[in-house]
């Protein structure tokens, strides 16, 4: 019975001081976490159940190390509020997906960010058209920002073309033919499908992105 309530003391220590250090880091929503606040969130959870588990071992120094992890957030969050370049290079910059109308794929690649994450987080924010987008920004949560064109919202974007390649069910969806897409394309001067990087036809309208060259 005794390594029964030794655990359970344990667990109940574990649990409020994991609040009271959670709550010592400041308020941030989970999908604001940065990368330090996920780094410390995880090696604070292997650190509690190890305390947890090993209920033989003293209890003091197996908690010291969360109240290490507790001191350099600390003290790395004030950093970063004196210092933007602190800030910066722990949390990073956020990076202009679509600026100006143009998807930048370069800075795409950089963050490891495909056109399928892009099309998923425009749809979540009700964006029908990537055409309607003048300026798409990843923040460093990884949440999109997004500003529309001003302009009256279209049908909702069906990639044709992606990384060169082309989406042979998205044209069955909207009825076309590998064929008219290629025909289409080179009546507007683009003969060449691989240097496309993103194409979708919406409205009677294409919307045409090259690859950076």
């Amino acid at each position: 019975m005794e390594p029964y309530l030794i655990i359970l003391f344990r667990t109940i220590l574990i649990y409020v001081l994991i609040v009271l250090i959670f709550r010592l880091m400041g308020k941030r929503e989970i999908g604001e976490l940065s990368i330090l606040d996920l780094v410390v969130f995880i090696m604070i959870a292997e650190i509690a159940v190890v305390a947890i588990e090993d209920y033989r071992d003293p209890i003091l120094p197996t908690l010291f190390p969360m109240f290490i992890l507790l001191s350099i957030q600390v003290l790395l969050a004030f950093l970063s509020l004196k210092s933007k370049k602190m800030r910066d290079f722990i949390e990073g910059e956020p990076t202009f997906i679509i600026k100006n109308g143009e998807i930048d794929e370069a800075a795409m690649k950089s963050q490891r960010y495909n056109f399928d994450d892009l099309l998923i987080q425009l749809r979540e924010k009700n964006i029908r058209n990537i055409a309607d987008v003048e300026f798409a920004i990843l923040e460093t949560s990884g949440k999109l920002s997004v500003f529309e064109k001003e302009k009256e919202k279209s049908s909702i974007t069906i990639p044709l073309i992606m990384d060169g390649i082309i989406q042979e069910s998205n044209l069955s969806t909207i009825g076309k033919t590998n064929l008219w897409l290629r025909q289409q394309l080179k009546e507007k001067g683009y003969t060449d499908i691989k240097n496309i990087s993103f194409c979708s036809y919406q409205d009677g309208e294409f919307y045409i992105d090259l690859i950076d060259q």
